[in-house]
């Protein structure tokens, strides 16, 4: 079993940084992949980013270039770093990550982009 606890959410204005932090309970180094999901209120949970052991990354087509997402290996942490916040960009962001051949979900840390 893996726990993965998010933090780093809250409140921000538009245009603002905030930078997601996902500990993992376990080293990273025995997951192949981690990523972030976000769900808005009403919508479905989308993928946001995803990042293999290798360190390749993907990235949602509308988010390239205003979210990067990276790992800490030493700190078993997985990071998503998001530039020039949108109000569309609400949602509560998710952590995930693959220990084959499970998948396993944090339990959500809630982005809030408003003036």
């Amino acid at each position: 079993q893996v726990q993965l606890v998010e933090s780093g959410g809250g409140l921000v204005q538009p245009g603002g940084s905030l930078r997601l932090s996902c500990a993992a309970s376990t080293s990273i180094l025995s997951i192949s992949a981690m990523a972030w999901y976000r769900q808005a209120p009403g919508k479905q949970r989308e993928l946001v980013a995803i990042i293999s052991s290798g360190g390749s990354t993907n990235y949602a087509s509308s988010l390239k270039g205003r979210f990067t997402i990276s790992r800490d290996n030493a700190n078993n942490t997985v990071y998503l770093q998001m530039n020039s916040l949108k109000p569309e960009d609400t949602a509560v962001y998710y952590c995930r990550a693959n220990v084959p051949p499970q998948w396993y979900w944090g339990q959500g840390t809630q982005v809030t982009v408003s003036s």
